[in-house]
């Protein structure tokens, strides 16, 4: 997209949101970097250049605009839909993998070397691994000092700065201010603010925006989080899905609301240090990177789909925080009810998951980890013996380290990887591909739900013809998937009262 300057042109004198994240505009006159929607008045086309990343326009030495903050625009849709290296290695730098382990623990996840990832990511993305974390460094630093009482200096660490100097240099290089007049700028834009930093007065608590593009149909989407979820580490309170994280640190507690133009997050984490990631799963979960529109065009080509979408566009994928955690929860419900799917997961949760504390809830416990669950005892799951047997092997495949379903992971390799587990079939293997592994164009035609809405809207409802249908929906026939099913009154598909 950046390098079509043109379209590029007509976007930010348009000030379309859309591109929002996609691309960045780098003003020559006045050396600032906006997002595509800026509210200024637009500059001449011959004083616009235009970037892939924020980082490559802060390496340009560009520093962002304080008044539409492209730091905190949402992220490209490019990474969550593609799988090659350059999207993998995103998706990992977005989870902070650079961060926790540099360069070379990112290189050695993707199989490549050190210098092959930098070449890579400097040819699309105008930025190397280091920019890019450093850029997102830096947003997570002004996030805490607007919204926090913390001290500069354990905002610093907390936001995976090496030094305090580093940090003060990194900001007032990218904001074009001093930490302490970026908080003190925060506190006149916002008097309400209490003593204990927070926007709600909730000590502990970090209350932040998550920007999306619109539009977004909040019912399936919260709707099948709500109703699957695990009693004591989901729950639906007071208009907001909550759940537990394990996080690299420690672990944390988040509170998730949908809003006309944005998604409400409450955050109460026991190590600041866990932010980053923690938003980074948040925004995967609810797919707040997706372009609706993108998706939404395609899937009305096909004409008898279009009503579909033209009634409630913007459906999301519901995704995961943890992927290994769905693929456990994905076995626990091969051929029962959701409500028996949830009983299942909450004896696993109460016998092997971590306690924890929530003052403002009823959660109690963090899913077990692969690794927890490797010494469980077969016999004391209330399944049959064959879904015992698929348990146990999945769960001794992610323990050991013979499956992986992380941001890096390879779409195709780990299908082929669960498809050679017993018990495993493609509905199983495509619903992980789905909402663990964010594959958009993961599809599941035998599922009796999307084959009875097929069948409603005159579409050929046998899987290898509906198969055959799908293909003019391609990329995002995971998408197709929640419109299908949308179409049935399950309380999947409808924000709880």
């Amino acid at each position: 997209m950046y390098t079509d300057t043109e379209r590029c042109v007509r976007a930010v004198r348009s000030k379309d949101a859309r591109f929002d994240g996609v691309f960045f505009t780098a003003v020559l006159t006045t050396r600032i970097y906006c997002r595509p929607s800026c509210p200024v008045v637009p500059p001449k086309a011959e004083n616009m250049m235009f970037h892939p990343s924020a980082a490559s326009c802060q390496r340009a030495g560009f520093r962002a605009c304080k008044r539409c903050r492209p730091d905190t625009s949402p992220g490209s849709p490019e990474w969550n839909v593609r799988a090659d290296a350059v999207a993998r290695a995103m998706r990992l730098i977005q989870d902070g993998i650079v961060d926790r382990e540099g360069v070379p623990g990112l290189a050695a996840r993707l199989g490549y070397s050190t210098r092959q990832i930098e070449r890579q990511l400097l040819a699309e993305l105008g930025a190397g691994p280091l920019a890019l974390a450093r850029a997102q460094r830096a947003q997570t630093a002004r996030l805490l000092i607007e919204t926090t009482p913390m001290p500069m200096a354990e905002i610093a660490f907390a936001a995976g700065f090496s030094s305090v100097r580093t940090f003060n240099d990194t900001v007032r290089e990218v904001f074009a201010l001093a930490p302490g007049e970026l908080r003190a700028r925060a506190a006149r834009s916002s008097p309400s603010r209490t003593q204990a930093g927070t926007l709600d007065g909730t000590p502990g608590v970090i209350a932040l925006r998550l920007p999306y593009r619109a539009p977004l149909n909040p019912s399936n989407l919260f709707g099948h989080l709500a109703a699957t979820a695990v009693p004591g580490v989901e729950e639906w309170s007071d208009g907001a899905y909550r759940r537990t994280l394990t996080l690299p640190h420690g672990h944390g507690i988040v509170a998730l609301s949908p809003r006309p133009d944005h998604i409400a997050c409450r955050l109460s984490l026991t190590d600041p240090r866990d932010l980053t990631l923690a938003i980074s799963r948040c925004r995967w979960m609810l797919d707040l990177d997706a372009d609706p529109v993108a998706v939404d065009e395609q899937l009305r080509t096909d004409p008898l789909f279009a009503p579909l979408v033209d009634r409630a566009p913007g459906r999301r994928v519901p995704r995961t925080v943890d992927a290994a955690e769905f693929a456990v929860r994905a076995v626990l419900g091969q051929q029962v009810s959701t409500a028996a799917a949830r009983t299942h997961a909450a004896r696993l949760v109460t016998a092997h998951g971590v306690p924890v504390e929530d003052p403002e809830g009823g959660l109690t416990h963090l899913f077990p980890t692969p690794e927890a669950l490797a010494g469980l005892d077969p016999e004391a799951l209330a399944l049959p013996r064959s879904r015992r047997t698929t348990l146990r092997t999945l769960v001794d495949a992610l323990a050991g380290g013979s499956l992986s379903l992380g941001p890096a992971t390879d779409w195709d390799e780990a299908r082929a990887k669960l498809l050679a587990l017993p018990g495993f079939g493609p509905w199983t293997t495509e619903v992980i591909a789905m909402r663990s592994l964010g594959d958009p164009d993961a599809f599941l035609p035998g599922d009796l739900g999307v084959r009875r809405a097929a069948e409603g809207l005159g579409l050929p409802s046998t899987p290898a013809a509906l198969t055959a249908r799908a293909t003019r929906w391609r990329p995002w026939r995971a998408y197709a998937v929640q419109y299908l099913w949308a179409t049935d009154s399950h309380p999947i598909n409808h924000l709880p009262a």
